[in-house]
């Protein structure tokens, strides 16, 4: 198959992309490949909103940038900070013409809510499933466009790169050229072969890999893996968001109930067993506090007084108001016998973004040529140490429109696509001497090995002992994975696996090299912040 703009994954990014890229060139083929349903993203389960400038009489874009820049703990770039914030409002309105919905005061202005790190309020919102909505609404404007193919269940198993080709690839090298993608398609059970002009990387995180996580099970750093495995460059994987207050219930694990920090901003207060309001120890913002304050403050309250979580207080607010914005945190809470205005949440923090990633440039171009990302796969530089709540959506559409903007001058340049030079040297996928799995719990195992110890030694605090007993298993689990992988037929189950074991490793891999601590990074045998600045390349 070949096609002229691929795009691997269905959230915010991949889609705003996929429209723009396929408007621009009606006459041109656009595909997308995603694993699971369209819809079923990260972006689907973002429930606060995000963030821009709208009430220009109270807020500006210094204010938001210097937000951004504070929480990103002395890591950000700047200039990707700018452009962001400062392009971002462009691209809000965009989306609200493609048909996304935010709630709006009885006036008629956007009704706008406030998170941690914010110093105004500015996030847009549509009650607590603002991502669902704006899902709803590029989804709904991708199939009107007919040069687009909307490809589910398929899992892409490697980026195409010279080296499947017999040429010698080194790390790093500015040559090494991205020509389409092998994935194995559930439906037909093959490994296909597809070829692209350009391709756009929008695969989302990577919070499977930890015990209990804020994101789908889909969220396997499918992307971030495969880069690493073509030479790519990865960046600042150690900076993994534990978000606060995730719906703690007793002995689930996997894709926890996410309960909005808008709850926060609304006026909820975080209490410890004792029912004391501690916040106010640990920052002067109280609740409001950076998330990855109020995530070690969360993290310690829990260790001191030997509970598994915390409580969110919100019997004081406005119960109306409350079933109003937030419907489905209601509901859920309802459903295992908790009535808000009565009752109080439990909560415990839990793995909920990556702000590390490929590499990309203020483009979106990785360090392969012929290669874009966006979205949280993506080390764009917006985020430094820590992301600004709301901060994501609004990453994810400026960069998906600046790599649109690259992608046509490329397009334009170059007269892409650039395979058909190389089409006839680039291999089918080889599976001979391969069998079916034997048997199943030699991954099922495995992953339970990987997301344990990635929770027990690699969380919100760290040592080195720690990080250093964590490598130590984790290659067991890389040599055992990859071996099995070579004489094992292909399933999505043992890919998935492969990738979190690599994602895993460069976790560890940058925190052990980074010997500070700084934002979302907090290592007690490094208490201190580093004169140092760096950002940490693998």
């Amino acid at each position: 198959m070949e096609t002229d703009f691929l795009v691997i994954g269905s959230g915010i990014a991949g889609l705003t992309y996929a429209l723009k890229v396929a408007r621009e060139y009606p006459q041109k083929k656009v595909l997308i490949l995603t694993k699971a349903n369209s819809d079923e993203t990260n972006t689907k389960y973002a429930q606060g909103g995000i963030a821009g400038v709208w009430d220009t009489a109270n807020d500006s874009f210094e204010k938001h940038i210097e937000d951004t820049l504070i929480a990103g703990d002395g890591l950000c770039n700047e200039k990707v900070v700018e452009i962001v914030v400062t392009e971002g409002v462009e691209r809000i309105k965009e989306i609200i013409e493609w048909g996304a919905n935010f709630d709006k005061e009885p006036g008629g202005n956007y009704a706008l809510g406030r998170e941690g790190g914010h110093s105004e309020f500015r996030i847009l919102h549509y009650k607590d499933v603002t991502g669902m909505e704006m899902e709803r609404a590029l989804i709904e404007a991708v199939k009107k466009q007919p040069n687009i193919e909307v490809n589910t269940h398929c899992f892409v198993l490697d980026i195409i790169t010279q080296h499947h080709m017999g040429y010698l690839v080194t790390k790093g090298t500015p040559d090494i050229e991205c020509f389409g993608v092998y994935v194995f398609n559930l439906h037909t059970k093959k490994t296909d072969k597809i070829l692209s002009g350009i391709t756009l990387l929008a695969t989302g995180g990577n919070g499977q890999v930890y015990r209990t996580s804020t994101n789908p099970v889909i969220a396997t750093g499918d992307g971030v893996a495969m880069v690493y495995r073509a030479k790519g460059r990865i960046e600042n994987m150690e900076f993994i968001q534990f978000h606060p207050t995730a719906l703690y219930e007793q002995g689930v694990k996997g894709q926890a109930f996410l309960i909005t920090e808008a709850v926060r901003g609304d006026g909820a207060i975080l209490r410890n067993v004792d029912g004391e309001a501690f916040m106010e120890r640990y920052d002067p913002r109280k609740d409001l506090a950076p998330r990855d304050i109020v995530a070690r403050a969360i993290d310690n309250e829990m260790k001191v007084t030997g509970t598994e979580h915390v409580w969110l207080d919100c019997r004081h607010m406005d119960r109306e108001k409350f079933l109003h914005h937030f419907p489905n945190i209601y509901e859920k809470c309802l459903s295992l016998g908790i009535e808000v205005s009565k009752d109080m949440i439990p909560v415990a923090p839990a793995a909920h973004y990556s702000c590390g990633g490929i590499k990309t440039d203020e483009w979106g171009c990785t360090s392969i040529k012929h290669l874009y990302a966006a979205g949280e796969c993506a080390s764009t530089g917006l985020h430094g140490a820590n992301r600004l709540a709301s901060n994501s959506l609004l990453e994810a559409m400026v960069f998906a429109h600046r790599a649109y903007v690259h992608s046509v001058e490329e397009m334009k340049r170059s007269g892409l696509p650039v395979y058909n030079n190389r089409s006839a040297n680039i291999p089918d996928w080889k599976a001979e001497g391969t069998t079916a799995p034997k048997e199943m719990i030699l991954i099922t195992q495995s992953l339970k090995e990987l997301q344990l110890l990635m929770s027990d030694y690699v969380g919100i605090v760290r040592t080195n002992v720690r990080l250093e007993r964590a490598i130590r298993r984790l290659d067991l689990l890389h040599l055992e994975t990859e071996n099995l992988y070579k004489t094992t037929e292909v399933s999505p189950q043992l890919a998935q696996l492969r990738n979190m074991i690599t994602v895993g490793y460069l976790i560890v891999k940058s925190a052990q090299f980074r010997h500070e601590s700084r934002g979302l990074h907090f290592n007690t045998d490094y208490p201190q912040k580093s004169e140092l600045v760096q950002n940490i390349v693998l």
